[in-house]
C-alpha cells in the first residue's frame, strides 16, 4: 500500500500461499501439486549483486529486463535456444546483457521417474533498452514483440510439438516464479526467495486446483499479469474470436509489427492463459488496464430494469 518494497512482503505472500494449501489439488502422488507460484516486483538490489558476480553491470531500474524462461534438461537444446533467444534480441534491436542459471533445490518433490522427468531447467535472461525504446512503456512493447518472436520461432522450428521452452514471464517490473508445486514447494524451491535481498512491495501467489486440463509447469499460476481460481467455458469461442480478429486488429504502437504478435494463443493453452494473453495484448496495444479487463469480463447487465437504453 505504501510502495515501499521489502523482503518481508515476499515472506508474506509466501506465509499466504503455505496457508492456502487447502485451495490446492493432490494427486496420486502426495508430493506432486497442481501448480503454485509468486509474481513479485523486480528485485533490482538482488539481481544487480548477483549478475555483478559475472561481470554485468545492471543499466538503472526500468531500463532492462528480466526474463524467467522454463528450458529442458538438455544442454545442447539450452544452448540451442539460448542461440535462438541471442538473435532475435539483436534483431528487435534490444541488447542482451546476460543468462543467469537460477538455483534451486528439488529436495521436497517427487521423485517418481515420470514427474521427477518433466522438472525443467531454469534460466534468467537479462536484456537492455535499445532502440525504438525510449520509454519504459515502448521498452516493455518492445519486450513483448521479442517474446512473442522467440515463441514463435520454436513453436515453427519444432513444427507446435513441446520442447521443454517456455518463457515464464519478460519485464521491467515484474518476475514470476512458479511450477508444478504444492504451495509449502515454492518457497523450499527457490533459493532466490530466501535471500533477504530480494525484496518487492507486491506478491500475488496462487495455487492451481486443475479441473480442465493436465497439470503441468507452465500452467501454473501466477500468469504474466493474472492469477485466477475458476473456469471459462466459451473457451472455444474465445479462442476462435481472437484468431478472427487479427485479420481487422490494428494498433498505432505497433504498427507493421502487429504480425509477429500472431496467433495472440497456442493450441493446448488453459483458459486463463488465453485470458492473459488477450489481457496483456490488449493492454500492449493501448488500453488502460482497467478498461481491458472490463472488456474481457463484461458486467452482467441483461435483464437490468433500471439500466437506460
Amino acid at each position: 500500500m505504501k510502495g515501499q518494497k521489502s523482503h518481508q512482503i515476499v515472506k508474506d505472500g509466501l506465509f499466504i500461499l503455505e496457508n492456502l494449501t487447502h485451495r490446492g489439488a493432490v494427486g496420486a502422488d502426495p508430493l506432486m501439486g497442481d501448480g503454485a507460484g509468486i509474481l513479485v516486483q523486480i528485485p533490482d538490489r538482488f539481481f544487480r549483486e548477483e549478475m555483478a558476480l559475472q561481470g554485468v553491470t545492471l543499466p538503472k531500474a526500468g531500463e532492462y529486463a528480466v526474463g524467467y524462461l522454463f528450458m529442458p534438461q538438455d544442454e545442447a537444446q539450452i544452448a540451442h535456444f539460448k542461440q535462438v533467444i541471442t538473435e532475435v534480441v539483436a534483431e528487435e534491436g534490444q541488447t542482451l546483457l546476460g543468462f543467469r542459471e537460477v538455483p534451486v533445490d528439488n529436495a521436497s518433490l517427487s521423485k517418481a521417474e515420470h514427474i521427477a522427468a518433466t522438472e525443467p531447467h531454469h534460466v534468467q535472461v537479462f536484456i537492455g533498452a535499445g532502440r525504438d525504446a525510449a520509454t519504459n512503456a515502448e521498452f516493455e512493447r518492445r519486450l513483448f514483440t521479442l517474446r512473442k518472436v522467440i515463441s514463435n520461432r520454436i513453436y515453427d522450428a519444432f513444427e507446435g510439438a513441446e520442447t521443454g521452452f517456455y518463457p515464464v514471464s519478460l519485464s521491467t517490473k515484474t518476475i514470476v516464479y512458479k511450477g508444478m508445486f504444492l504451495a509449502y514447494q515454492v518457497a523450499a524451491y527457490f533459493k532466490d526467495l530466501a535471500d533477504p535481498r530480494f525484496e518487492s512491495a507486491v506478491a500475488l501467489v496462487h495455487q492451481r486446483f486443475s479441473t480442465n486440463t493436465f497439470p503441468s509447469w507452465k500452467l501454473a499460476h501466477p500468469y504474466r499479469m493474472v492469477a485466477h481460481n475458476g473456469e471459462i467455458n466459451t473457451l472455444r469461442a474465445n479462442v476462435n474470436w481472437m484468431a478472427a480478429r487479427q485479420a481487422s486488429v490494428s494498433s498505432p504502437l505497433f504498427g507493421e509489427d502487429i504480425s509477429k504478435l500472431w496467433p495472440i494463443s497456442y493450441e493446448g493453452q488453459s483458459d486463463t492463459a488465453c485470458f492473459d494473453n488477450a489481457l496483456e495484448f490488449l493492454v500492449q496495444g493501448g488500453y488502460p488496464l482497467s478498461h481491458a479487463v472490463m472488456m474481457l469480463i463484461p458486467e452482467a447487465w441483461a435483464g437490468n430494469q433500471l439500466m437506460a437504453p
